[in-house]
């Protein structure tokens, strides 16, 4: 088949290598502009567009995909295929029907489970055992169409989002190998409606997503610093009697289900954190401007004691 990728993000990045090690024919790959990023505010290209600029391949960088100029574009290539991962942008009906075949999209999640931006942290938080990612027919309405394929598997129980997003990106390729295969044997295959009584959406992480409360049980916490990491990571401050507070992230922390007498967010007597339901061993913290590091390691280096503190970030601090 001929085929049109679009895609921007980390995500993209196995299913194109796919694409290109595949007996397709990729007639073009199309991108988001480069974006000024880090402290120079240098322009970068996107995962996607460094991959295809790596493999030789044609590359277009589109504002807007659905202008009629890229449009038309689109028509001359004569795809069969449009297959769309981390794009960053909706494809309209117009677009859509430039493609012989169909126009698909990979998502992260179960489908009709968790639409929008962020399924994988979604999944974690929401305390889910399984995941995984299904291809659709694009239409109008967001992670709302066809199902053509889905591919299971199981959460790991200290899994974090960074792990299981690249995990969901692998198992991607197999997805979209089994989506073309089944295309070319039946290019309008019109696939399975989904459940909408079954929807849930799974909206863009922002900073204040990952301000931890331990006002709240030890699993919830546990399971917000697993999937707000590596962003925009579980923030709290660690706040002692002596000293100024400062900042920290928790990289990774499991629940123990035993019944803490310290006011929540207190460092108890064995060195866990007191919440309103069971407490938090801390596995991996990261000081704000510093290195990730084992808890042992931040304990011995800030003199961690009994009676000292946790606390809430202030929204907008």
């Amino acid at each position: 088949m001929r085929v049109v990728f679009f895609g921007s993000g980390e995500f993209a990045v196995p299913s194109l290598r796919w694409l290109v090690n595949s007996p397709h024919e990729p007639a073009a790959v199309v991108t988001q502009p480069d974006r000024p990023a880090g402290r120079g505010k240098k322009l970068l290209p996107t995962p996607v567009a460094g991959q295809a600029a790596e493999d030789g391949l044609p590359l277009l960088r589109c504002e807007d995909v659905n202008t009629p100029g890229c449009v038309e574009q689109m028509c001359s290539l004569h795809a069969d295929l449009g297959i769309v991962v981390a794009f960053g942008q909706k494809l309209l009906a117009p677009l859509r029907s430039a493609f012989a075949s169909a126009c698909v999209n990979i998502h992260g999640s179960l489908l009709p489970r968790y639409r929008g931006a962020a399924p994988i942290a979604a999944a974690i938080l929401g305390g889910e055992v399984k995941t995984g990612v299904t291809v659709f027919r694009l239409v109008d309405r967001l992670d709302a169409g066809p199902i053509l394929v889905q591919r299971e598997t199981t959460i790991g129980p200290t899994e974090t989002c960074g792990e299981l997003h690249d995990r969901l990106a692998r198992i991607g390729c197999d997805a979209i190998g089994a989506t073309v295969q089944l295309l070319e044997a039946d290019p309008h295959c019109a696939g399975e409606p989904q459940d909408e009584s079954q929807a849930t959406r799974a909206p863009r992480l922002t900073k204040s997503d990952g301000y931890l409360r331990f006002d709240e049980s030890a699993d919830r916490l546990a399971l917000r610093c697993r999937a707000m990491w590596p962003w925009p990571g579980a923030r709290c401050r660690y706040c002692r009697p002596d000293r100024k507070s400062e900042e920290v992230t928790l990289a990774l922390a499991t629940p123990i289900p035993n019944h803490a007498h310290e006011a929540p967010g207190t460092v108890t007597s064995v060195l866990t954190v007191a919440t309103a339901g069971g407490t938090l061993e801390i596995h991996c913290i990261k000081p704000a401007g510093g290195r990730t590091m084992a808890w042992q390691d931040f304990v011995n280096g800030r003199h961690v004691r009994p009676g000292h503190r946790f606390e809430a970030i202030e929204s907008g601090g």
